[in-house]
């Protein structure tokens, strides 16, 4: 928290030197300032049983404030930001954050932690963007590129990127990727990864994404969806993506993967919506190691936002994916408005593409199943301010590692604030 004041002391003070020089010199360093930030205060209990682990607590304040100016030294379109981003557990940890050391708990990626989270310049010449700097990246779903926003410590990307939308309907990004700071504390990684991407907005129900992701620290992902909508009785949206992870092009740093893979994703879904009600059905499919052959199968999003996917209990991405893949057929149903606020429900039932073992050491791809339910609203009485009440219970399955039940539950406060 000392970290978070004394940013804040040192954003405030520049800003009144910035000011000073405007009204005596005429210089406009920090013309049309904004200021923003968000307070996300969270209680969340994780219990997995019977894994000799004691249960889980975690009160938690996630605090972000961020300071930009559209007219960074009077110039037209010139974009500047600085924000700093601060988790405080308020002296409680009864929980692994993965970083305090409390390894007989379990686990609550929330560690307490402050960093720079944006500190950026941005350009837009006509439809062009050029972007250089720290700041948050989320690609698509977010399935592959994403900052991970559930968790307290937002991850924050390091870029130097160019998009571009002059032709109409077509969206193209260019990217260098040098680092990726957050979710765990001090998991700073020096990514030098190249990001391409290119969506095609055919008509409102079609668009089609085909994107390149080399990554230097991991396999290279390469893949194309299809998304849409159609507005007709039912608000139908879908979404058939394919994407495969092969070997390692860039082959930077002493990291770089140097085993042969060769591994693929597929994922469909579709939702409809009516007067409010939600109804939806998906299949995810990452494949899995295949004894017989010597490439790695097991398909990782790395720097995905993976707590989306694959259920809220976080059971596949903590520490590592099944190496046997993960097969995830879901259905959900939930009712949203204005005045009731958001009820979502899902179930998901999990197997292996390729066997595992279970605890006697008999092959099986049973990976369990979890429901997952949140209710969400705004507290009409505090403007800005809204609350969600949401759990995650995960029944086990017969694979080694993936055999204890586990139960999680969270209770939050979300406030964002503006000077605008």
């Amino acid at each position: 928290m000392k970290k978070l004041f004394a940013s804040f002391f040192i954003l405030c003070s520049a800003g009144g030197y910035f000011c000073l020089l405007n009204a005596d010199e005429g210089v406009s360093i920090l013309d049309d300032m904004k200021f923003e930030g968000q307070i996300r205060p969270r209680y969340e209990y994780a219990d997995v049983t019977n894994n000799s682990k004691k249960a889980a607590q975690a009160l938690t304040a996630r605090t972000k404030l961020e300071v930009s100016s559209n007219r960074f030294f009077g110039i037209k379109n010139l974009k500047a930001d600085v924000g700093v981003i601060s988790v405080n557990n308020f002296g409680w940890s009864d929980y692994n954050s993965l970083y305090n050391g409390h390894t007989d708990y379990d686990v609550i990626v929330d560690p307490q932690y402050a960093m720079i989270s944006n500190a950026s310049l941005e350009y837009k010449y006509n439809k062009t963007v050029f972007h250089a700097g720290r700041g948050q990246v989320n690609l698509d779903n977010q399935r592959f590129i994403g900052t991970v926003g559930w968790r307290q410590l937002e991850r924050s990307y390091d870029t130097v990127f160019v998009s571009d939308n002059s032709i109409k309907n077509l969206n193209l990004l260019t990217a260098w990727v040098y680092g990726a700071q957050g979710v765990k504390a001090g998991a700073t990684k020096d990514t030098n990864s190249v990001l391409l991407h290119a969506s095609y907005e055919v008509m409102k129900p079609l668009k089609i994404t085909v994107y390149g992701y080399m990554y230097a620290n991991y396999e290279d992902t390469y893949g194309i969806s299809f998304t849409g909508k159609a507005d007709t009785v039912l608000k139908l949206s879908y979404r058939a993506e394919y994407a495969v992870q092969k070997d390692n092009s860039l082959k930077y740093g002493s990291n770089a993967p140097s085993n042969k893979v060769d591994a693929n994703y597929f994922n469909l879904d579709i939702s409809a919506d009516i007067s409010g009600f939600t109804v939806g059905a998906n299949y995810e499919f990452l494949s899995g190691d295949d004894a017989t052959t010597s490439k790695r199968e097991n398909f990782v999003p790395w720097l995905g936002t993976n707590h989306k996917f694959n259920g809220w209990a976080d059971m596949f991405y903590v520490a590592s994916s099944p190496s046997g893949g993960l097969k995830d057929v879901n259905f959900k149903a939930g009712y949203k408005n204005k005045r009731f606020g958001k009820i979502l429900g899902v179930y998901h039932i999990f197997d292996a593409d390729t066997d595992m073992k279970d605890a006697n050491g008999n092959n099986t791809k049973d990976l369990g199943s979890e429901f997952d339910i949140l209710y969400k609203n705004k507290i009409a009485w505090f403007k800005n301010l809204s609350g969600l009440i949401k759990g995650a219970f995960y029944k086990k399955g017969k694979a080694k590692n993936y055999n204890h039940d586990k139960q999680v539950f969270w209770v939050m406060l979300d406030y964002k604030f503006s000077s605008k």
